[in-house]
């Protein structure tokens, strides 16, 4: 059997990016995993990018700042960590 950790390590996401997206879309962390896997390998990180986005403000409107300022985090990580969609914008 396959390990939650050896999935994440595939899924090319971090914990926190998983997190995120589960916490968007209202999902298992297993299948959130999925679904950034698959919009990673399908040119889908402006959709990542947007989720963690919203995830924020949604934080902010509930005046939960340390959450939207970890969360800000994942974002500048996941955009550091995935320049795909920032190469392909300027191109």
């Amino acid at each position: 059997m396959i390990t939650y950790e050896e999935c994440l390590e595939l899924s090319d996401l971090t914990a926190d990016e998983v997190d995120a997206i589960a916490e968007h879309e209202h999902i298992d962390s297993m299948i959130a995993m999925a679904l950034g896997h698959y919009l990673i390998t399908h040119q889908g990180e402006q959709k990542i990018k947007s989720i963690i986005i919203d995830d924020i403000e949604k934080a902010e409107r509930a005046k939960h700042y340390q959450h939207a300022d970890m969360l800000r985090k994942v974002l500048n990580h996941f955009i550091a960590t995935h320049p795909e969609h920032n190469a392909k914008k300027a191109a």
